[in-house]
């Protein structure tokens, strides 16, 4: 099966798309081909560097050259909204996700999309907890999606962090 085009968030053609408001179907997946990897990192670029200015030119590190890295699109419609990564840290069983960035206008319906899809993906990869460093004003809404908070917080490129955690389920324990 052949999945369906992604559109870039920032072309003339996701300026004609209905807006956020008109019940789009809502989804996640995996960065595809060298067009959807662009796509994941143009969104990245626009928070991290852009908006919240936690890099100077790119937020991009060796996680995005390593092939176990995942490359995840949020997508309403066939418009690219969000995006995340996930990757098997060297202890066996445990992942980590980063880089969860939305666009604005996708914020309210999409982040939780994107944070359970990685928990799930990873949980499929024969992952048993995944971590996060996660915003401090972003730790209540990790709260609600099962994480716990360990530790203190940690600076990361001048920014607090809090160090969060959740168990994956493996295929096998769910019903």
């Amino acid at each position: 099966m052949v999945p369906p085009v992604v559109i870039s968030p920032f072309s003339r053609s996701a300026e004609a798309l209905p807006s956020v408001k008109d019940g789009l179907p809502l989804r996640c997946r995996i960065a595809s081909n060298p067009e959807e990897l662009a796509i994941h990192m143009q969104i990245r670029d626009q928070i991290f560097v852009g908006e919240q200015k936690f890099f100077e030119e790119s937020d991009r590190d060796d996680h995005d050259d390593d092939p176990r890295t995942l490359h995840v699109l949020g997508l309403y419609g066939p418009v690219a909204g969000g995006a995340v990564r996930l990757y098997p840290l060297e202890e066996p069983g445990l992942w980590k996700g980063d880089r969860l960035a939305v666009l604005p206008e996708f914020r309210q319906l999409m982040g939780a999309k994107l944070v359970r899809f990685a928990v799930k993906t990873a949980g499929e990869r024969a992952g048993d907890v995944m971590i996060a460093h996660v915003q401090p004003q972003n730790v209540v809404f990790f709260r609600f999606l099962g994480w716990r908070p360990e530790g203190d917080l940690v600076q990361f490129q001048g920014h607090l962090h809090q160090k969060m955690t959740i168990p994956l389920q493996t295929p096998d324990q769910r019903q």
